[in-house]
């Protein structure tokens, strides 16, 4: 072979070599940087990894959720990049299309998205718990054992009568993997927060604890869902209170008797044995009946100032109420509201 074939080969050689070197790059960033996840064009799709998951357990949950395109070369990028080592439990939002590299560098990173909790119409610790697990990993079974372990509430000043009042009607951005405890801890900083100075001081003005202030819109909420009838209703009960008047709430009395939807209120359920029914016992019931929304708090600080003592549902039924400052005029008012519910045959 004489020095001239030699070079070719040679550089026949070379040539493969690049090629061949060429194809196995080509190969490794398509595994790494190729497309491999795909949500179906679903707009937004998330990954949960609950706590204490370990990197076979990941990828069960990965691969039971269809979400690549190929396993193997995912699972590739995984031990490269040591993912078994740094697995991080949350909440992930997935992108279609992302690559095998910027699907566990978000994994291995722990870039989880927040939650949006939203907290509102609970009327029981029960309720509230039921609500909350279906937003975060804590189970209702968690969150409602801490909600009545008197010692863990105690700490934050509450009981099981009052600790519904701890969690303010409000959308809150949590982890997804937030503890029961975590989630405590944060909504009594909330809780906190909101009981600022002027709140506090204006609670004060009028003679009532936090807790009271609660308790009574949470009442408010119940009687009226319009929210600029809140401060002349409040006006009525502390008026009541200041006089020393049964507040008879017929809300109270429906929560006493686990009834909350009923219409109608009779005279027989007003005598039912129990701390919460206003009817039977002075002043507010030891705890608040339902989740109060921050304008019904505000509405008791900011009550209004007047001489009525009573209210009744109007007989239009269009929500609002009439107001008296008298007995016989009440009673007139509350005919005109019965005989309203005979027309519509609403019994109870």
């Amino acid at each position: 072979m004489n020095s001239r074939s030699l070079i070719r080969y040679i550089l026949y050689g070379i040539v493969i070599a690049i090629v061949l070197a060429g194809l196995k790059v080509a190969s490794v960033y398509q595994k790494a940087y190729g497309p491999n996840i795909t949500v179906n064009e679903r707009e937004n799709y998330y990954l949960f990894i609950p706590t204490g998951s370990e990197y076979a357990d990941v990828m069960k949950i990965i691969e039971s959720g269809k979400l690549v395109k190929n396993m193997k070369t995912l699972e590739w990028a995984a031990e490269r990049k040591n993912y078994a080592s740094h697995i991080h439990p949350g909440r992930y939002k997935i992108s279609n299309g992302m690559s095998n590299n910027a699907f566990i560098n978000m994994l291995r990173s722990g870039l989880q998205e927040p939650v949006d909790v939203v907290i509102n119409n609970a009327r029981t610790p029960k309720d509230l718990a039921q609500r909350i697990a279906l937003q975060i990993e804590p189970n209702a079974a968690a969150l409602l054992d801490l909600m009545t372990d008197e010692h863990f509430i105690g700490e934050f000043g509450f009981n099981t009568q009052t600790v519904l009042g701890m969690f303010l009607p409000n959308t809150y951005e949590f982890w997804w993997n937030t503890t029961a405890e975590g989630f405590f801890k944060r909504m009594y900083k909330e809780y906190d927060k909101f009981w600022n100075r002027e709140r506090t001081g204006k609670a004060k003005d009028i003679g009532l604890t936090k807790n009271e202030v609660i308790t009574l819109a949470s009442i408010l909420i119940n009687e009226t869902n319009k929210e600029d009838e809140y401060r002349k209703m409040a006006g009525v009960y502390i008026n009541r209170l200041n006089q020393g008047i049964r507040l008879q709430a017929d809300p109270t009395v429906k929560y006493a008797l686990g009834d909350y939807e009923r219409k109608r209120v009779l005279k027989k359920d007003t005598y039912v044995e129990s701390p919460y029914n206003t009817y039977m016992n002075y002043g507010l019931p030891p705890g608040p009946i339902a989740l109060p929304s921050i304008n019904a708090i505000d509405g008791v600080l900011d009550y209004e100032r007047h001489d009525y003592l009573y209210f009744c549902a109007k007989e239009d039924f269009s929500g609002h109420h009439n107001f008296a400052r008298t007995l016989d005029q009440h009673n007139k008012n509350a005919r005109s509201y019965q005989k309203a519910l005979n027309r519509r045959n609403i019994l109870k």
